[in-house]
């Protein structure tokens, strides 16, 4: 009988924890309902055995390592809804983008502030700039005057986080929401 070989490396779920007999110190602080106390480890896989529960090494780093007899399964489910819950209350920063030429029009740039209010509104950061195409680099003071009326039309709603700054064939601004 020959044997068959498995393709591709075995995957080994890695515990989070140390639980039950793969605890190795002795003695653990045990915390729990009570105030903590040290316990011999075997003791304290004893209690669990007798509560119908796990031993898990919750601190492996602390001296004693800190243990908590509790429900294995029930702990990570609620350590990932944890931090499912913490994640959803992250704000994500988004930049929304409007971009000027050095010879738009005052109709265009009122058009594009509405957008940027918008914006700024739903708590977007706005980066406005202008392009410079051609010839049109010879007139960065035009893009530059362009930017700063935009800034000071928004500035109800928005701060000027940062200054007109030319990178490339592109004059920048940052605009952030005012709290």
């Amino acid at each position: 009988m020959k044997r068959v070989k498995a393709k591709g490396p075995r995957k080994r779920k890695e515990a989070l924890h140390r639980i039950n007999r793969h605890i190795r110190v002795d003695p653990i602080r045990l915390v729990g309902d009570g105030e903590p106390q040290i316990v011999p480890l075997s003791e304290a896989l004893k209690m669990a055995v007798d509560a119908e529960l796990d031993l898990v090494e919750i601190s492996p780093n602390a001296k004693p390592p800190v243990c908590k007899i509790l429900d294995y399964n029930k702990f990570l489910y609620e350590q990932k809804k944890k931090q499912k819950e913490l994640k959803s209350k992250q704000q994500k920063v988004v930049v929304k983008e409007i971009r000027f030429g050095p010879n738009t029009d005052d109709h265009d740039v009122e058009f594009k502030r509405k957008h940027a209010e918008k914006f700024l509104q739903e708590g977007n950061k706005v980066r406005a700039y202008v392009f410079f195409r051609g010839r049109t680099i010879v007139h960065k003071e035009r893009g530059e005057l362009l930017l700063l009326q935009f800034a000071e039309k928004l500035q109800d709603v928005a701060k000027l986080e940062q200054m007109p700054k030319m990178e490339g064939k592109k004059m920048i601004i940052m605009l952030a929401p005012k709290k």
